[in-house]
């Protein structure tokens, strides 16, 4: 009998967490950081359309296991994260600020291998993550599915269940698939819901295939325009429901960039294609890297504040960034 890739994958999350017996180690590490001052290198420019620049670091860890940062979720105190490795690790710590709000450094940092997976970049390769609550979601792709958690007193997740996305699989592309994943805020029609947006898994228009499912296990797909080589690599809601994405195009004749985009989250239904303003988009002349993670908090003053995080992939030609940006709004008002 040859099993569904998913059922076949429970055989083996239930050998592996068998055989491993004891909970995984945590990792604990000293993380060095570099302050970025500036967004556009040699420039001390700050307001970039609606977004102010809000400093960032270069980050190193003491552990080998550091780097790879798929995803991050910053906590309302603006200091606590939790994120989780394309390695098949989970990492918190604190965002340590200075008295005008801006990263000075991380401290407190861990991390743990994700064992209850199992074992191997097959069946560990989380890409996206938010938390709602004290629930916790992650998306994996290769064998594509979404697991949901609960936050643990460690403040590490413990599994509570997995489920295949709501979308035809046969349609996603192994390294292509669900690297965004946001819970929709009060009021929109689909509130409390999971929303997923893929990578680079397109349908037969040649759009992102995206899908929101509700707690009721209910479901529908709706896709997201492509622009130009840009992959989407993560995405949150701001409070008044609008969704910003973050995405990434990477080629030789090009080079690497990013791109911010506003989503209205009004405009999510059934079979939708939903496009959106750019909000901004920066190539190599500016302080950026292969960048994966996204998370917005409100600032004292009602500000969203933008949290993004880089993916060096463990390379020596890469690096591991945190940038921050404030939605200050075309006025200077809080957007």
């Amino acid at each position: 009998m040859r099993l569904h890739p998913l059922r076949a994958l429970g055989f083996a999350v239930l050998f592996a967490a068998t055989a491993a017996g004891a909970a995984p180690e945590t990792i604990e590490m000293d993380v060095t950081s570099r302050p970025i001052s500036n967004f556009r290198i040699g420039s001390s420019q700050q307001r970039f359309g609606e977004l102010e620049f809000a400093g960032g670091l270069e980050m190193n860890g003491s552990s080998r296991h550091f780097g790879a940062l798929s995803a991050i979720h910053v906590f309302g105190d603006q200091s606590r994260m939790l994120g989780v490795a394309d390695t098949g690790f989970w990492y918190k710590g604190r965002i340590e600020r200075d008295a005008t709000g801006r990263a000075t450094g991380l401290t407190d940092v861990s991390m743990r291998e994700m064992t209850e997976f199992g074992e191997g970049k097959w069946l560990t390769d989380a890409e996206g993550m938010t938390v709602s609550g004290d629930d916790v979601y992650v998306s994996f792709e290769r064998v594509h599915r979404i697991a949901e958690l609960i936050l643990g007193k460690d403040g590490f997740p413990v599994l509570q269940r997995q489920y295949e996305p709501p979308v035809d699989l046969r349609e996603l592309r192994s390294n292509r698939g669900f690297e965004t994943i946001a819970v929709a805020p009060d009021g929109l029609p689909y509130a409390g819901a999971l929303v997923g947006i893929s990578e680079k898994s397109l349908d037969r228009n040649r759009n992102i295939m995206a899908f929101v499912r509700r707690k009721d296990g209910s479901s529908f797909e709706f896709s997201v325009k492509r622009i130009g080589e840009f992959d989407i690599t993560d995405g949150d809601f701001l409070p008044g429901g609008d969704m910003i994405l973050l995405e990434r195009r990477f080629n030789m004749s090009d080079g690497v960039a990013m791109r911010l985009r506003r989503i209205h989250g009004a405009d999510i239904e059934k079979g939708a294609t939903v496009d959106g303003e750019i909000l901004l988009e920066a190539d190599l002349l500016y302080q950026i890297d292969n960048m994966e993670g996204l998370s917005i908090t409100i600032d004292p003053d009602g500000t969203p504040r933008l949290t993004l995080v880089s993916d060096d992939n463990h390379s020596i030609l890469q690096r591991n960034l945190l940038l921050e940006f404030r939605l200050v709004g075309k006025d200077g008002a809080p957007s």
